[in-house]
């Protein structure tokens, strides 16, 4: 099946109207390779200095992401390029974030419940996705002001990034481990040169486009 929720657990606090979880995504440009959710529940005291992914060295976002998965509650969800193709990024998204949430929610405690869902952008998967059940809201540069979204960006983004460095053992000629499935001039050529692989999404233009010729 291409829909993996993976997570893993460390007891939090929480509020008393109910945990918050914050979601984000890694990798809904790409070319190749799955797109990634993650959801967290921070821990009391929260892990220092974090942000958005992309504002972050990537040591600073791998330091942070083990202080995340040590001491947190998180989850991440992972759809592959097949579904991708099957859904359209969007869907897939959505789908994506609906199996991390549903994974970390696994991991309450009797007697806790979901306050809310902040998720990073302008749309959320409620009303998108039919096991969707959680209340949320979408916030515009989440990644950046919500904590609890700036982790899940960390976690999403660092799990993505393990995925492409291991699939680009399996296909070297693509440069997955240095740009991570997006089509930058070095993938693009390679692609010319080599061919679609089974991780390039077939939806996508550039691909698209070449299984054509």
């Amino acid at each position: 099946m291409p829909r993996k929720p993976t997570s893993a657990s460390v007891f939090s606090g929480h509020p008393a109207n109910g945990v918050i979880i914050g979601v984000d995504e890694a990798g809904r440009g790409p070319l190749a390779g799955p797109v990634v959710a993650a959801a967290v529940i921070l821990c009391k005291p929260r892990p220092a200095g974090l942000d958005d992914s992309k504002k972050l060295s990537a040591a600073r976002r791998a330091l942070l992401e083990e202080k995340i998965k040590r001491r947190c509650r998180w989850a991440v969800g992972v759809v592959e390029p097949e579904e991708i193709d099957r859904l359209n990024i969007f869907g897939a998204t959505m789908l994506a974030m609906s199996l991390a949430v549903a994974a970390l929610c696994e991991q309450l405690a009797d007697g806790e419940a979901v306050g809310e869902v902040l998720i990073d952008g302008n749309l959320t998967p409620q009303g998108r996705r039919p096991e969707w059940c959680w209340p949320a809201r979408a916030i515009v540069g989440g990644d950046a002001i919500e904590p609890c979204i700036s982790a899940a960006s960390i976690i999403a983004k660092e799990h993505r990034d393990r995925i492409m460095r291991q699939a680009a053992l399996d296909h070297p000629h693509y440069g997955w481990e240095r740009n991570a499935g997006y089509g930058t001039p070095e993938h693009l050529a390679a692609l010319r040169q080599h061919g679609v692989t089974p991780l390039h999404r077939r939806s996508f233009a550039p691909v698209a486009q070449l299984m054509l010729l």
